[in-house]
């Protein structure tokens, strides 16, 4: 299976760091985000592996380069402008292949082993979610009996971590476009199954949950 890494939002939450670092380049216990999740990827024998990046895009290319260094092999997927989540995906769909991939939210970390996530074969996606942290107390999603719900007795917030079938995106076009509409168009037709991780799960979406993290891995 191969695993796309989200590396193209701007970072507005984050700034001023990323007027001048792209946000998964930015360090936490002494390295940067995005090589945590690549490391993972490589320990759970994911080795093929696309980055989409937007905001100071070549400084990612110019820190992972091919990926070689890592134990992984990496292809860009460039994007100008950032084309939201649903966008960037299905411009890097020719990367991917036509069979289900992995796909993880730069800016989150996690100690979850991707290895075991699984798609079935008549599902659109299979979501990772997790606790409500608290600035996010909603949550997004509900989870009945394997599958994912949009209401339900208790919610879940989508982790940014999940599989996806191409076929999810086969009314797409070329553009800026959002993802949820997709999933819940397919969770309305019940073809996204989902699973809880209780492990460890933060959304580096600000400079003090960044600096949590490296508390975190510093300690």
């Amino acid at each position: 299976m191969k695993a796309m890494i989200l590396a193209a939002g701007r970072g507005n939450r984050m700034r001023p760091l990323t007027d001048r670092i792209p946000k998964p380049l930015l360090e936490a216990g002494g390295k940067p985000l995005i090589q945590y999740h690549i490391e993972r990827l490589a320990a759970a024998g994911i080795r093929d592996l696309v980055i989409n990046h937007a905001h100071l895009g070549e400084q990612i290319e110019a820190a992972l380069g091919d990926g070689r260094t890592l134990g992984v092999r990496i292809r860009y997927s460039p994007e100008r402008p950032a084309l939201e989540t649903g966008g960037g995906i299905f411009r890097a769909l020719p990367l991917l292949g036509p069979d289900p991939f992995l796909v993880i939210n730069g800016d989150v970390w996690t100690d979850l082993d991707p290895s075991g996530l699984r798609l079935a074969e008549s599902d659109l996606a299979h979501l990772v979610l997790v606790g409500n942290p608290g600035h996010h107390p909603g949550g997004d999603f509900a989870l009945v009996e394997g599958r994912v719900a949009l209401e339900g007795d208790t919610r879940l917030t989508y982790s940014g971590i999940g599989v996806y079938s191409p076929k999810l995106f086969a009314d797409c076009a070329p553009g800026v476009f959002p993802l949820a509409p997709l999933l819940r168009r397919a969770i309305l037709e019940r073809r996204v199954s989902g699973v809880r991780y209780p492990g460890q799960w933060l959304d580096i979406g600000t400079p003090e949950r960044l600096a949590e993290l490296d508390r975190l891995l510093s300690g």
